[in-house]
């Protein structure tokens, strides 16, 4: 029976590289994207839900769905302040992870971070781990937890930092084997088909993703 997807964060990194994927597979009959801002693409699938973040729950009938994919993520520095970070990367994610299952989703994916850690001394994985730790406990049939390395892509907002450090990990990528293979950087791309390939492999219970690619 043909399936919903609902998509958060749909003009982010990887949000914009799995929209079109989710739109052209056969599995999904309607594909909602929720999100502060309209995508700019028009498809007969495609349902837009645009509004706040901290207003999901005035929507709730209109995110119903069989699987989500949350790919809402942002930096301390684009955020602004640490509040403004925690209330986009764990808030907003738990927030939409706790309607998801209220609403009888099967299945929640969601965009992480290589090296997350609720006990970290470091904010920004702290608060990974922290996300992670409070999804893992809603009930859903299947929860994927997506860990990219550094990721590789093209950003409306380039972020000087990551590119240095993108070419830095370039050089470095053919040293990075075995265990260290999961920190050389990835595409958003195949984060994406990672993502949807989780989907559809209908798996139960909570699986971490940390392998290069997803």
């Amino acid at each position: 029976m043909p399936k919903t997807a609902l998509l958060a964060g749909a003009t982010g990194l990887i949000g914009a590289a799995l929209l079109p994927l989710l739109l052209a597979d056969a599995r999904y009959a309607k594909v909602v994207a929720v999100g502060r801002r309209p995508v700019a693409l028009a498809h007969p699938k495609l349902v837009q839900v645009v509004t706040e973040l901290d207003e999901l729950e005035s929507h709730r009938l209109q995110l119903i769905a069989d699987d989500v994919f949350c790919c809402l993520g942002t930096t301390q520095k684009q955020a602004g302040s640490k509040e403004a970070f925690y209330r986009v990367d764990f808030l907003y994610v738990v927030q939409l992870a706790a309607l998801a299952a209220s609403n009888f989703a099967g299945q929640f994916l969601v965009v992480s971070s290589l090296g997350a850690d609720a006990a970290s001394r470091v904010y920004y994985p702290r608060v990974k781990g922290e996300m992670e730790a409070a999804v893992r406990k809603l009930p859903f049939r299947a929860t994927h937890i997506f860990r990219p390395s550094l990721l590789l892509g093209s950003r409306a907002r380039p972020r000087l930092g990551e590119r240095v450090a993108a070419a830095a990990l370039a050089l470095a990528g053919p040293l990075l084997r075995g265990g260290w293979a999961k920190y050389r950087p990835v595409a958003a791309s195949a984060v994406a088909a990672a993502m949807l390939h989780a989907a559809k492999s209908d798996a139960t219970g909570v699986r971490v993703h940390e392998a290069a690619g997803a």
